[in-house]
């Protein structure tokens, strides 16, 4: 497949239109004309680059790209060899971030959700289909415990979870991959039960207690790793290229 047909099919099933980001979504770093195999990962990290370059890739795809709003400008030190080595070996860097966190299908918090057995419900921000965050409910109710339980076990990480007062069951859940534990007070205004995110921040304990919500953070990693894996998986389908997934772990 050719470069521009492949970022042109890439944008139609992602519309990067639709958000503003803090990131350019699309390519980024331009290598080869002809597009044969991809690599998809989590961060356009040196480690996921030299995965890509023994992969002979022609394109990596990834969620965490680079050039993010208020990042200095000047290619140096460790962005230098970063691009050198893509550019070097006509790699193509695709980067797309919120579009692949809210895509209704192969979203990141979509497919959290999928992984988890949460039935979606619509967007935790109430009216705005494009919402970051968004609700659901749980089959049964369950305890705090047995869900993050349930959390460490599919995402093979330890689930820090912050235990509210009431310590109650259960049922409604909110949440946000990634670095999104700052949605926890809007779920909490809605009477939700739980929420879940990728990241933990000093204030987001003393929100949890006293707003009386469960807090699980899972990881911004781990709870990332899944929509760019159905984005290949999806990509591999519908147009037949050669996509290999590398997961480079990250304890954070």
């Amino acid at each position: 497949m050719k470069l521009n047909e492949f970022e042109e099919y890439l944008n139609q099933v992602l519309k990067p239109e639709q958000i503003k980001d803090y990131a350019p979504n699309g390519l980024q770093v331009q290598g080869s004309e002809e597009i044969l195999k991809v690599v998809t990962g989590v961060t356009a990290s040196q480690a996921l680059i030299d995965l890509a370059i023994k992969e002979k890739a022609d394109a990596l795809l990834v969620h965490h790209g680079y050039f993010w709003k208020n990042e200095s400008y000047v290619i140096r030190g460790m962005k230098h060899r970063r691009i050198k080595a893509l550019i070097e070996n006509n790699i193509n860097l695709f980067a797309y971030h919120l579009p692949l966190d809210i895509h209704p299908v192969l979203g990141n918090n979509v497919q959290l959700a999928k992984l988890l057995d949460i039935e979606v419900t619509g967007p935790l921000e109430l009216g705005n289909p494009l919402s970051i965050a968004i609700q659901g409910k749980l089959t049964e109710q369950t305890m705090g415990s047995e869900l993050a339980s349930l959390i460490t076990e599919k995402l093979n990480r330890e689930c820090l979870h912050i235990i509210p007062p009431s310590n109650k069951k259960i049922k409604t859940i909110a949440w946000c991959t990634g670095g999104g534990q700052d949605y926890i007070e809007l779920a909490a205004e809605q009477g939700i039960d739980a929420f879940i995110s990728g990241e933990i921040s000093e204030k987001t304990t003393h929100l949890a207690k006293e707003m009386d919500i469960h807090f699980f953070s899972a990881g911004h990693h781990a709870t990332e790793r899944y929509g760019v894996k159905a984005l290949g998986e999806h990509i591999a389908k519908e147009i037949a290229l050669n996509v290999v997934f590398i997961d480079v772990d990250n304890p954070a």
